[in-house]
């Protein structure tokens, strides 16, 4: 069996159709595209895990995910199939059909493709009527649907992240579990240089009386996945600091690997990626403030006058 990356393009759509139907049942029928690519990825070890982190720049200068194109497409084909539906941008939904689907991914595909294809003959004999076409790729039109808007709000606190220089990173993360009421202390982690690696230590009251100790690890890496090896690190930092909690904070992700490796041990550490720290940004309003936004009505505005 070929792997992923030595597949076409076409092969990869096709072959992400059953992964995606598998990770919205595993999710519980629906979820966003960001959450369905991560299970996808984290369940099919035939998918690099760098699928994820690895950007290309195009000849435009424009970054992209080359994972998102395959992606993007098997979501519109199921879409076209009635195999799920898009109730809003960035997120996908299974039908019945969907969910009752119990076949192989040649099946899948073979399905969807028959029904699919002709939507496609339709769209393109549109797009040559309208003079707006040829002035967008249809890779980014399928980019935008399956991105929301608040996915690409919440991009732009991700590239701000991305930003900061490993030390501000650290300061940035132990701000975050003040917030999240981690009472954080002043040496370990921050000027003790034997602290085991630790880039952070606080104290959280649980349950009234009961203090627990929390390690901090903060990775500032925006392309590479966290492994198992700075798992296993940081927990015996955790274990020298008889510390009841451990957090793992990246602005990258992590791999299988560490995954496993987190939820070993007499302690599971929690893992926190970079779409998690962003989400925790945004819960906690750390250096973010909210802005109100209103949408028209299409069905109201959008109509004309009879």
């Amino acid at each position: 069996m070929k792997l992923f990356d030595e597949l076409t393009r076409q092969e990869q759509e096709a072959y992400l159709m059953l992964p995606i139907v598998n990770a919205l049942k595993k999710l519980g029928g629906e979820a966003s595209t960001t959450e369905v690519k991560k299970v996808v990825i984290n369940s099919d070890e035939n998918i690099p895990e760098t699928a994820l982190t690895k950007i290309v720049t195009s000849s435009k200068g424009n970054t992209f995910r080359p994972f998102d194109f395959p992606f993007n497409f098997a979501v519109t084909n199921l879409e076209m199939a009635g195999v799920l539906k898009r109730p809003k941008r960035g997120y996908i939904v299974l039908t019945h059909k969907g969910l009752e689907f119990n076949g192989s991914g040649k099946e899948l595909s073979n399905f969807v493709y028959k029904l699919s294809l002709p939507e496609w003959e339709k769209r393109k004999k549109k797009n040559k009527k309208s003079p707006e076409a040829g002035k967008i790729t249809t890779e980014e039109i399928e980019a935008k649907q399956n991105t929301s808007e608040e996915d690409e709000n919440t991009q732009k606190i991700t590239d701000a992240i991305n930003k900061l220089s490993p030390a501000k990173f650290e300061l940035f993360c132990r701000a975050l579990l003040t917030k999240m009421n981690v009472d954080i202390d002043e040496d370990i982690g921050v000027n003790l240089s034997n602290d085991g690696g630790l880039d952070g230590f606080g104290y959280i009251v649980t349950d009234d009386f009961r203090t627990a100790r929390v390690a901090i690890q903060a990775k500032h890496w925006n392309t590479n996945a966290v492994s198992s090896p700075e798992i296993d690190k940081f927990r015996g930092a955790i274990d020298k600091y008889r510390a009841e909690y451990g957090v793992f904070i990246t602005t990258s992700t992590f791999t299988r690997s560490a995954i496993q490796a987190a939820r070993t041990g007499s302690r599971v550490i929690t893992l926190i990626d970079g779409d998690q720290l962003t989400k925790l940004v945004i819960k906690y309003q750390l250096y973010v403030k909210p802005v109100t936004i209103y949408e028209l009505d299409d069905n109201f505005f959008g109509s004309s006058e009879d």
